[in-house]
């Protein structure tokens, strides 16, 4: 069994953007700016923002957080959202999800202007990605294919199970998976919480990407010998033996099902690593693009 090194490899794609940025530096550039927009407290909104600002300031990047109350509008934020848009400094950013309740979160990354939805959430961007053109691909769907063709998985005529159909993993993920590319000529099957008799579709799937948020969902049973098991999932488990009272569960029961796996990612440091290191990656394309306009 192998591991998918999340943190390694996201360290990897790191050093290569910090490269980068310093031969944009030495031509006398502006280096890549990201923004971010938090509205609200949310404890792992908050620490995930904090985390994005930290590899800003590794790699080289300008970096603003802009921190709205969770009393703001969504016509406040829909304002914020527009300045943006017309920051000619700011080459992308994202709005941390999730919002208040008070907020139409689908009108709101409609709003983001698509050439800085370094998260790869607009419409536009989705379309074009599904077409196979030139896009930002969503942050975690890339890092995934990052993980695998950096590890030499191969994928090429695999049967790969997506679980879970999320506009943010899943149903990307499946679109990619069978995709022209290193990472891609798979034959997906797409499964969600109508499908029937799941471990059927499992049990003969060569790659399976589980993103449901569901603890230790993916038993060793549901898996056959030499499958490559990717975990999107990350929850917080009550376990009084833990100093925060708290253990981090992925949704594969990794103990077990890790004795069948070929290749297989942790939790945590598998899937969520490679989700900053390619959002940073989206920010450095975004401002060579808008170089080029």
């Amino acid at each position: 069994m192998t591991l998918l090194d999340g943190k390694k490899v996201s360290n990897d794609i790191k050093d290569e953007i910090a490269v980068d940025v310093e031969r944009i530096k030495s031509r006398g550039e502006r280096v890549p700016h990201l923004a971010a927009v938090l509205v609200g407290e949310d404890g792992a909104s908050l620490t995930y923002v904090g985390s994005k600002v930290k590899a800003c300031e590794r790699v080289g990047f300008d970096s603003t957080l802009v921190k709205l109350p969770d009393t703001t509008t969504e016509e406040e934020l829909l304002e914020k959202i527009k300045e943006l848009n017309e920051n000619s400094l700011i080459d992308g950013f994202i709005v941390q999800l999730p919002l208040p309740k008070h907020i139409n979160e689908d009108r709101v990354l409609v709003a983001v202007d698509p050439s800085k939805d370094v998260d790869g959430f607009h419409p536009e961007n989705f379309g074009r990605m599904a077409l196979e053109m030139e896009s930002f691909i969503p942050a975690t769907p890339s890092g995934i294919l990052q993980l695998l063709e950096r590890n030499n998985v191969e994928t090429k005529g695999k049967h790969t199970v997506v679980i879970g159909r999320s506009h943010i993993v899943g149903r990307p993920m499946s679109i990619l998976m069978s995709q022209k590319g290193e990472a891609g000529n798979s034959t997906v099957t797409l499964a969600h919480s109508h499908t029937k008799n799941l471990s059927d579709f499992t049990k003969k799937a060569d790659i399976i990407i589980v993103a449901l948020g569901v603890p230790e969902f993916l038993t060793q049973d549901m898996v056959k010998e030499g499958v490559v098991v990717i975990d999107v999932g990350i929850s917080r488990v009550a376990d009084a033996s833990k100093p925060r009272g708290y253990a981090i569960k992925g949704d594969v029961d990794f103990e077990n099902v890790s004795k069948k796996a070929s290749f297989i990612t942790p939790v945590p440091g598998g899937v969520g690593p490679m989700t900053i290191a390619m959002l940073l990656k989206n920010t450095l394309i975004a401002r060579e693009r808008r170089k080029l306009k």
